[in-house]
């Protein structure tokens, strides 16, 4: 019976303090009711013995030893102790009687060799001495009586004497077999404290299964709900206060569904917005584009109060053509519809050619050994690196330097720049959307969304981005990406 009851799934900490408690008052109820029982038995089985005893030797007393001579021999005390011994077995009997020349004679018999040594001292005093007579009682000697442990064996020690001048009288019971049963009860006691005790257990165990079943549930429930499955819903059986927490959770996973399905719809409608903003935009922009460029190149012959204008209107061009395009990057992030094109690149080559692309040879330093081969997306590497790289050369120092190394199954490129570092409370947000240190920075024509882009083209590549200060100073971005991403995410000839 113990091995199922602890072989259970799991042990909560609730379901062991049930089981402890369950123990505690069962141990405490069974070693109580043990101990009185015990107590009462005991005494119930001395004080009869006791006074069976103690009765019979009185009554021998009075019917054979007060009818002795006032001076008896030897052999008359012996005889008499012979009789009461005899008369009701089970004690031994000790007469002394003490004749007038000081000497005393004895008389004894019985199972069990018995002297006057074996009687306590205080016994013998107490005998001997002559009390007054009280109402309750006119006689001048009384029966005494104690319990003693001689060699570790209990025995009941009795003595009295006869009013008179009689001889004195010594019992010497033995209470071997009342210790017998008294163990016997013990064992039994204990035997019965144990099965209660596994008992206890036993309903302890059955208790939790009625209480913790339930609770455990809920439990399931409440995972099951927080992993997303909020359709999730509970059993309800009964009017207890489990039934009552079940449909407060029922409640409350209703309400929970139906905010989330809200939001949702709220978030699509938003990033269809957005999609739809940035796809409309697009075609405006096109036409825009194409007139700065006309306009950018004839710059040179406008008047000069128009010329910082047309700059200007260049510039905010181009920047708003960048805003379109990366937000419609994002979109397709959020929507899930991003995608990788794989193919086997040279690293090296790549990072040359990003940094010739965007003329920033001259601020860049290029620590790559030729050679090193990944199978990656190329095109979502270029926008990593162009906004790493970018972003070092507006906030930092240059020179910036690259550096490219292969650690185990990884790539790991680190774009280190030489400006004044970032600062504490910036770095917690430098990945995030629209976040602009302006205040520790100089100010930037960006749209603070380039190093989120970035980390969004490393997650879907299955790597990370890291941001630190490098130690002799300078911001230091860490980019890691599998070398073979391909075993790392399924499609390897998914479209964007």
């Amino acid at each position: 019976m113990i091995r199922p009851l602890l072989a259970g799934r799991r042990w909560t900490s609730l379901r062991l303090r049930l089981l402890i408690v369950f123990a505690l008052v069962a141990l405490t109820a069974a070693v109580s009711a043990s101990g009185i029982a015990y107590w009462l038995n005991r005494e119930a089985v001395l004080t009869r013995t006791q006074d069976a005893a103690l009765g019979d030797f009185r009554q021998e007393m009075q019917n054979r030893a007060a009818a002795l001579p006032l001076d008896p021999t030897p052999e008359e005390l012996q005889r008499t102790a012979e009789l009461m011994a005899g008369s009701a077995p089970g004690y031994s009997v000790l007469l002394v009687h003490q004749r007038k020349d000081g000497r005393k004679v004895f008389g004894t018999a019985g199972p069990d060799t018995f002297s006057l040594d074996d009687v306590p001292k205080a016994l013998q005093h107490a005998v001997d001495d002559k009390p007054k007579a009280t109402a309750d009682s006119d006689s001048e000697y009384h029966m005494y009586w104690q319990r003693t442990t001689p060699h570790g064996d209990p025995y009941l020690v009795g003595g009295t004497r006869v009013v008179g001048g009689g001889p004195t009288g010594y019992m010497y019971k033995s209470l071997a077999t009342e210790r017998g049963d008294l163990n016997a009860l013990a064992w039994s006691l204990c035997i019965a404290t144990a099965l209660a005790l596994l008992g206890s257990a036993l309903l302890a165990q059955a208790a939790a299964r009625t209480v913790l079943k339930p609770i455990q549930r809920l439990g399931d429930a409440a995972r099951r709900l927080g992993e997303g499955e909020l359709d999730t819903r509970l059993d309800v059986s009964g009017n207890d206060e489990l039934a009552d927490l079940s449909h407060t959770f029922n409640k409350t996973a209703e309400a929970l569904e139906k905010k989330v399905a809200d939001m949702s719809a709220r978030e699509e409608s938003s990033r269809r917005f957005v999609a739809d903003m940035s796809h409309e935009l697009r075609t405006p922009l096109t036409a825009l584009t194409a007139v700065t460029e006309v306009l950018e190149e004839e710059v040179d012959d406008l008047d000069p109060m128009i010329a910082p204008a047309v700059a200007l209107v260049v510039s905010e061009t181009r920047r708003l053509n960048s805003l379109v395009e990366n937000l419609m990057e994002v979109t397709r992030f959020d929507a899930g519809t991003a995608r990788l094109v794989l193919d086997d690149v040279d690293v090296a080559d790549q990072v040359t050619a990003c940094i010739d692309a965007r003329a920033w040879l001259d601020a860049v330093e290029l620590d790559a050994e030729r050679g090193i081969m990944a199978r990656l997306d190329p095109r979502r590497l270029d926008v990593i690196l162009a906004n790493l790289i970018g972003n070092a050369l507006k906030h930092g120092g240059s020179p910036v330097r690259v550096s490219v190394r292969v650690e185990d199954a990884w790539l790991v490129v680190a774009v280190k720049d030489n400006g004044p570092g970032i600062p504490a409370e910036v770095l917690p947000h430098v990945f995030d959307r629209f976040y602009k240190a302006s205040a520790s920075r100089p100010k930037s024509d960006g749209s603070g969304l380039g190093l989120s882009i970035a980390m969004e083209n490393a997650h879907i590549h299955g790597g990370d981005i890291t941001a630190e200060n490098a130690p002799a100073g300078g911001a230091l971005f860490t980019l890691r990406l599998p070398v073979d991403v391909g075993k790392v995410i399924a499609g390897d000839d998914a479209q964007v």
